[in-house]
C-alpha cells in the first residue's frame, strides 16, 4: 500500500501556507524564522515526493534536499547571531522595532 504523491502535495501545501502566514504577519524575529523554516521543508517534501513519483525516479530529489537542509542551517545558525547581536543593542526581538540600519 503506498501513499499517493496528491497526499505528499496537499501536506507540503498546508506547511507552506502556515509557513508563509507566520512570516508575514508575526512581529517576533524568532516566529519569522521558525515559519521560514517551515517554508524550506514544504519544499523538501516536495523534492522528495517528485524525486519518488516523478517520471524518472532517481536520487536527484534527495540529494537537492540535502542541499537545501544544509542552506537552511546556515540561515538559521547567521538568522540567531544577528537576532542576539539586534536584541543586545535594542532589548527586543520585535520585527517592527529593528530599525537599526535606517540610522
Amino acid at each position: 500500500m503506498s501513499v499517493p504523491l496528491s497526499s505528499y502535495l496537499l501536506v507540503a501545501l498546508i506547511l507552506f501556507s502556515v509557513g508563509l502566514y507566520g512570516a508575514l504577519t508575526k512581529r517576533s524575529a524568532i516566529i519569522v524564522l521558525l515559519s521560514i523554516e517551515l517554508m524550506f521543508n514544504a519544499v523538501n517534501i516536495n523534492l522528495v515526493a517528485f524525486a519518488k513519483y516523478g517520471m524518472f525516479a532517481s536520487i536527484t530529489g534527495q540529494i537537492f534536499t540535502l542541499f537545501t537542509m544544509t542552506i537552511a542551517a546556515a540561515e538559521v545558525a547567521v538568522g540567531i547571531a544577528i537576532l542576539l547581536a539586534l536584541y543586545r543593542n535594542r532589548d527586543t526581538v520585535e520585527v517592527d522595532e529593528m530599525d537599526t540600519m535606517k540610522r
